[in-house]
């Protein structure tokens, strides 16, 4: 068996805002063995539509048979496989009060971000930028100690 190249890839879908749409879209993926590495979903505004944002790895000719195959479902009404876009991700971390907060905020401003909360025992940092330098961030903020971090899926736009 050829071995297949499994590249990331983004996927977006503009479906009707209603009941089981995302379930029948996950299915799709679930389908033929593929994991779904972030999926985001939000209302587009003043409409009746979702924008649901797939991040995923897989083959050319799969991805091509599930874009195929998500045009045919009822209440989508675009797909688009990304090549040019811009992209974002937001992660929420949490810190103990007793690390250094100038060194937490500075940290976070070079991953265009802040501090969003301060409590009596924890700090709670936010950044927003490419899925790359959030990880980057995620990396560099282990040596702070964090309590906790959460971190969204991919959003993106064609350019």
């Amino acid at each position: 068996m050829a071995n297949v190249i499994k590249e990331r890839r983004v996927i977006s879908v503009v479906v009707m805002n209603e009941s089981s749409v995302l379930a029948r879209v996950t299915a799709l993926f679930a389908a033929r063995g593929y994991n779904i590495a972030s999926l985001t979903v939000a209302p587009i505004p003043e409409s009746d539509m979702s924008h649901i944002t797939i991040e995923t790895h897989g083959g050319v000719k799969v991805m091509e048979q599930i874009t195929k195959q998500l045009h045919k479902l009822i209440p989508v009404y675009k797909v688009i496989e990304h090549e040019e876009m811009v992209e974002k991700e937001m992660v929420l971390a949490k810190f103990p009060i007793a690390e250094n907060l100038s060194d937490i905020a500075a940290l976070c401003a070079a991953y265009n971000g802040g501090i969003v909360n301060v409590g009596k025992e924890m700090v709670i940092a936010q950044v927003a930028d490419e899925p790359k330098r959030v990880k980057h961030f995620i990396e560099a903020a282990q040596r702070y100690n964090p309590c906790e971090i959460v971190r969204s899926g991919v959003v993106a736009i064609e350019r």
